[in-house]
């Protein structure tokens, strides 16, 4: 598609606390809300918002690992637990790893675009604080090419492998100006996320966040090139909205005013026995944000505000570099002059973004697109950046650059 065949929009977002260590209430020894609850949760407070919840046509949940996080599958019927009104909808599970809440997006983008449905319920969601760390590092692995991988891998893989690509690119730019980047984006997330009362980060006091991001890398305990703090945590949580047509925004009593308009869609895969040709460039993330950009008739210059997919503090450089933000090798001076902060040209992850907010693994994607629509409606409360702009970006991705959503949207 060159051009969105009719106007598509986003409405009615929410979104739960990311619960994981970092958070005063969470403790690995208290109970805490399970897999059924979150959805619940989430599902619930954006059915609040609409008039009717007989109107939607379509439930979507993106979810990577319920199987063996929670033994728990079937998640497209468990979510007509939601309502009454949802029974015997038709209702689908998607997954792509970390990118696995943008799928969900897209499922329901393109059942709009068909003219099969005129709203539907999407929601994202991830409980993974029920294995140790290390079990959790062999589950997410799953993310990567498992058999080809995982034997030799790093025992925390996916901190391996982009600590990879954060030794690569120290190679390339000098490992103080990498490191340097890394922290301030570290900085940056944190700062954010003080802002956001649902972020997991969100009572982080620490006085001198830069200090922490220096932290040199300590092999002997994680891994060679990345530190702790350059980590996006173990998190569980959820996020929802729904995807609707003109038509559909009138049967939920919802105005243009509440909703902003999907312009672009852009979503890429790679080859995930593939190793990348080159470790210093996300080149899925560059192809599917070119595609969603030239959909809505944009250069990066037009957007206002980001949202992207920072895993790790390095995969936040790397896509200020992929997106245009900045030249490539130059991303992380980018970010320590500023480009990136709340006040800067391109204000990123204002809500905490993954090392900040948390990375609740299928609901990432869909938490993306609520803090967009928040953000160009006004509705983003402590952590509306001002002045409010026309046009948002965001960039959801899943596995090592393997399987990318990009949505750009309108206020």
């Amino acid at each position: 598609m060159n051009r969105m065949p009719k106007p598509v929009f986003l409405a009615a977002g929410a979104t739960t606390v990311s619960l994981g260590t970092g958070r005063p209430e969470f403790s690995p020894r208290k109970p805490r809300p399970g897999l059924d609850e979150t959805i619940r949760e989430a599902g619930r407070m954006t059915l609040a918002q609409i008039g009717d919840p007989g109107a939607i046509d379509e439930c979507v949940i993106g979810n990577f690992m319920a199987e063996r996080f929670n033994r728990q599958g079937h998640l497209g019927a468990l979510m007509l637990n939601l309502h009454p009104a949802l029974e015997f909808k038709p209702a689908l599970r998607v997954e792509g790893a970390c990118a696995s809440g943008g799928l969900a997006l897209v499922s329901g983008l393109k059942s709009v675009l068909s003219g099969l449905a005129d709203v539907v319920l999407v929601l994202g969601v991830e409980i993974q604080n029920t294995v140790k760390a290390i079990y959790c590092a062999d589950y997410l692995a799953g993310a990567g090419w498992y058999d080809g991988e995982r034997k030799d891998g790093h025992a925390y893989f996916f901190p391996g492998a982009f600590s990879d690509r954060a030794g690569a690119y120290a190679a390339k730019v000098g490992a103080e100006r990498a490191r340097e980047g890394f922290a301030h984006w570290f900085r940056n997330a944190i700062e954010n996320a003080r802002l956001n009362p649902d972020a997991q980060e969100y009572t982080n006091r620490a006085q001198d966040l830069l200090a922490l991001g220096r932290t040199p890398p300590n092999p002997r305990v994680f891994t060679d090139h990345l530190n702790l703090f350059d980590c996006s945590k173990v998190s569980d949580g959820a996020a929802a909205l729904v995807v609707a047509s003109e038509e559909g925004l009138r049967r939920l009593g919802l105005g243009r005013e509440d909703a902003v308009q999907v312009t672009g869609l852009g979503h890429a895969a790679a080859n995930l026995t593939t190793p990348p040709a080159d470790p210093t460039e996300m080149a899925t993330c560059r192809v599917a944000a070119g595609r969603a950009l030239a959909m809505a008739g944009l250069a990066i210059g037009d957007v206002g505000v980001v949202e992207v997919h920072d895993c790790f503090t390095v995969s936040g450089i790397l896509l200020t570099e992929a997106l245009g933000m900045a030249a490539p090798g130059e991303g992380a001076d980018a970010v320590v002059a500023g480009i990136t902060r709340r006040d800067g040209r391109w204000p990123t992850n204002a809500g905490g973004g993954l090392v900040g907010y948390g990375h609740p693994t299928g609901a990432t994607g869909v938490r993306m697109a609520v803090d967009l629509w928040r953000q160009l409606k006004g509705r983003a409360g402590t952590y509306q950046v001002a002045p409010r702009t026309e046009h948002g970006l965001m960039v959801n991705m899943g596995g090592n650059d393997k399987t990318v959503v990009s949505l750009a949207v309108k206020a």
